[in-house]
């Protein structure tokens, strides 16, 4: 879904959780200021990987370029990185400058990340080197790697796809009923907060109570791999970890999350642009791929463990926009790379899904189609590779879609419902009344189909739509048609 203006999202200060992140301390110089300091952290730690962080602060004259270097001592090594140039030769770890960030002013700082593996130990790093000159750091980082959460432990159903159908471990059918949880893709970047109102226990109760078993949970590329320009206080570990929180309370509850790639990076100003910025302040027409296959990795390593979690690629492609072939489009959706009409290079659905899969995880997968997720009708035709069988086909719905009508649906969406599960990752409609979904749900009902309402946050519901005036479960109007048709289904 495109959001409405921040005015309308935020009439009151959201909710946010924050857990405290693995940074050693930079120490303070005795007499003069270091030529330069480095900041190291741990962002996130799972068995045999970690998210790693540098921020270089360069305290001399400005520079025009910058190359860090530093060694490991347990045999970590850095698999890929972002925000600069990443090498490896024996334990000595590079990071050079991108062309975007070489210069680098008097007392300016920059962040670069990356994604490593581990065996045994841990050991941060105490010596790191800005061209050449040794920076101040903290003292007496830990020598042993924080404890690698156990998964989470609640009564959500592992998850896998079984010809077109999505079942349990034990092979029984499993519909996705249930609503989307906005604001972890926007709080952050614009400085807010993680979340748009509570996510505690009371309230995931309240979604619960509708009879819902499935929530859709927004997130933001550039958040999660705490990038610069995000807060520190909502990036990096701080977002991981209450996206873990949350991910741990919603399977506590029998519900299952859908994690979903929302916002992302990458500069677009062609037709139908949400935004001008670079950074993850709207959807973008594709995901990028400076970012998209790292964010993936990271998301797919951190839940591995848990066969809980689906993972939405990418909310709403619309290469569609970028370009007049249509060919083109699906193939930019599939493939990636220097699509016609986009600025920046893009990742596609194929690269995403094998960043998943290079983890080992074997997580469920959905990947919408273009126009916003509105358009199947090549999805079959392109669909990406997936070693895990694990791949399910995402539909976005609202009255005001081209593929808003029964005959559109038995057209597009039938072909690719028998071919593998399809779930309508969103429905919803504009117009503060049910009518829309009702006629959804009952042609998804019919062929035992997966959906969910956007969405769970107490917006106008005629800019949002959202289905709730208050977090706990009081429904709009539009709102209303869900709730009581998720509790006849299940009384």
């Amino acid at each position: 879904m495109r959001h409405p203006p921040r005015s309308v999202l935020l009439t009151a200060a959201g909710t946010s959780v924050l857990v405290t992140g693995a940074l050693v301390p930079v120490a303070k110089a005795q007499g003069a200021t270091p030529a330069c300091t480095v900041a190291y952290s741990v962002t996130n730690q799972w068995a045999g990987g970690f998210q790693g962080s540098v921020t270089i602060t360069n305290n001399g004259p400005a520079v025009s370029s910058w190359q860090l270097t530093f060694d490991f001592a347990d045999g970590q090594k850095v698999t890929q990185g972002w925000n600069a140039a990443w090498s490896q030769s024996g334990a000595t770890v590079t990071a050079a400058n991108e062309s975007y960030n070489a210069a680098l002013g008097s007392g300016a700082s920059v962040t670069a990340g990356f994604l490593g593996s581990w065996q045994g130990n841990n050991t941060v790093p105490t010596v790191f080197k800005l061209n050449g000159t040794t920076c101040a750091t903290g003292g007496g980082p830990p020598t042993s790697p924080p404890p690698t959460p156990p998964p989470p432990s609640g009564t959500a159903p592992a998850l896998h796809v079984l010809g077109a159908k999505l079942v349990d471990a034990s092979g029984a059918p499993r519909r996705l009923l249930g609503v989307n949880r906005s604001g972890g893709e926007f709080m952050c970047v614009q400085g807010h907060g993680i979340w748009d109102g509570p996510v505690d226990d009371a309230a995931i109760k309240a979604i619960a109570d509708w009879k819902a078993n499935a929530v859709r949970i927004p997130l933001n590329e550039e958040c999660w791999l705490g990038l610069s320009d995000v807060k520190p206080e909502y990036g990096g570990a701080n977002y991981i970890n209450a996206v873990k929180d949350l991910v741990t309370r919603v399977e506590a509850h029998g519900l299952t999350p859908v994690l979903d790639l929302h916002w992302s990076y990458g500069q677009y100003t062609g037709n139908s642009a949400g935004c001008s910025d670079v950074h993850a302040t709207c959807q973008k027409p594709m995901p990028d791929a400076q970012y998209g296959p790292s964010f993936w990795a990271s998301v797919a390593s951190t839940f591995k463990d848990d066969p809980a979690p689906v993972f939405d690629l990418f909310n709403e492609p619309y290469p569609d926009r970028a370009t007049s072939s249509t060919t083109d489009a699906w193939k930019c959706w599939r493939d990636g790379g220097t699509c016609p009409g986009i600025s920046y290079e893009v990742a596609g659905m194929q690269d995403l899904v094998d960043s998943i899969r290079n983890t080992g995880s074997k997580n469920v997968i959905m990947a919408g189609g273009l126009a916003y997720a509105n358009d199947l009708s090549q999805w079959t035709a392109y669909k990406p590779a997936d070693p895990a069988g694990n791949l399910a086909a995402s539909y976005h719905g609202y009255n005001f879609n081209t593929c808003a009508s029964e005959s559109c649906w038995n057209s597009t969406l039938a072909p690719v419902a028998g071919q593998v599960p399809l779930i309508a990752g969103e429905i919803g409609e504009n117009t503060c009344a049910h009518g829309f979904i009702d006629q959804a749900m009952k042609w998804f009902d019919d062929r035992n189909l997966s959906y969910l309402g956007w969405a769970w946050n107490t917006w106008d519901c005629s800019s949002g739509p959202s289905l709730i005036s208050a977090y706990d479960g009081t429904p709009t109007a539009y709102g209303i048609g869900l709730r009581d048709h998720l509790r006849a289904l299940n009384p």
